[in-house]
C-alpha cells in the first residue's frame, strides 16, 4: 500500500499453512526495546497490535504505547486458523484492561468478539472509550458484514460476497495493517476501513486459486 513496516517481534512461532506447532514468547526486556528502537528512530504514524502471547509482553508494550500520541489498531489474535490458542486468558484480561482504552480501534472476529463480552456491551447500548470493528468472516452466510460500531455510537456496515477459497491465512492481520495503513494517511476511521477492506478482497481474489502448501495459503496483491 505504499507504506513502510517497521516491527517488533512478540513470538517466535513454528508454522505453517497448516497449523501452529508451538509458540515462543519473547521476553519482556526484548520487547520493549524492539518498541523504543522503532519508536526513537522512525517517524511512526500509525501503530498495529496483533499476537500478543502472555501478559508480560502485553505488560511491555502497554508502557511503552501509553507514551505515544498517534493511531493505534488493536488486533486481538488470540487463536490461529488452525485453532492453537495464541494469547493466554491472564493476557486477554489485561489488554482488555489496559490496552483497548489506548486504541483508536480493536478488530475482533465474532469468536474474539465473544470471549471480549464485546457484544452483550454494544447491545446494551453501552459505550466503550474506543471504535470496534467485528469482523464477519465467520459467519455461515454468502454474504459477509462487519460492524463498525464507533466510540460515539454511530454504527457502519461494510457487506462483501463471500470469495470460494481456502487461501485465508493472515486475512485478520492485513486487514487490522491496511487500516492503520488509512489512519497514517489521515483518512477518518470509517475511510480507513472501507479502504482496507478493498484491499483485502482484492489479495483474497488475487490469491483464491494459489497452491502454497498443504492448507490454509496466502492472499496475493500483485495479479
Amino acid at each position: 500500500m505504499g507504506h513502510y513496516c517497521a516491527t517488533v517481534v512478540t513470538a517466535v512461532t513454528a508454522q505453517n499453512t497448516l497449523g501452529v506447532s508451538s509458540v515462543m514468547p519473547v521476553t519482556h526486556d526484548v520487547v520493549t526495546g524492539q518498541l523504543m528502537a522503532v519508536l526513537s528512530d522512525l517517524k511512526i504514524k500509525a501503530i498495529k497490535t496483533g499476537m500478543i502471547p502472555n501478559r508480560k509482553c502485553a505488560e511491555a508494550i502497554v508502557d511503552v504505547l501509553r507514551l505515544v500520541d498517534i493511531p493505534i489498531v488493536c488486533d486481538p489474535v488470540m487463536i490461529s486458523t488452525s485453532g492453537t490458542p495464541l494469547m493466554s486468558d491472564d493476557c486477554i484480561d489485561y489488554i482488555k484492561e489496559n490496552l483497548f482504552p489506548l486504541c483508536r480501534l480493536v478488530t475482533p472476529n465474532i469468536p474474539e468478539a465473544e470471549r471480549l463480552n464485546i457484544l452483550s456491551v454494544i447491545e446494551k447500548e453501552s459505550t466503550l472509550p474506543y471504535s470496534i470493528l467485528i469482523k464477519g468472516g465467520h459467519a455461515e452466510s454468502e454474504e459477509m458484514t462487519d460492524r463498525l460500531i464507533m466510540a460515539n455510537g454511530e454504527e457502519y456496515s461494510i457487506t462483501s460476497h463471500r470469495i470460494d477459497t481456502h487461501n485465508l491465512h493472515g486475512t485478520g492481520c492485513t486487514l487490522s495493517s491496511a487500516i492503520a495503513v488509512g489512519l497514517a494517511e489521515g483518512r477518518s476511521l470509517p475511510d480507513a476501513v472501507k479502504q482496507a477492506k478493498q484491499w483485502i478482497n482484492k489479495g483474497i481474489e488475487g490469491g483464491k486459486d494459489l497452491a502454497v502448501g498443504r492448507g490454509n495459503g496466502p492472499l496475493w496483491f500483485y495479479k
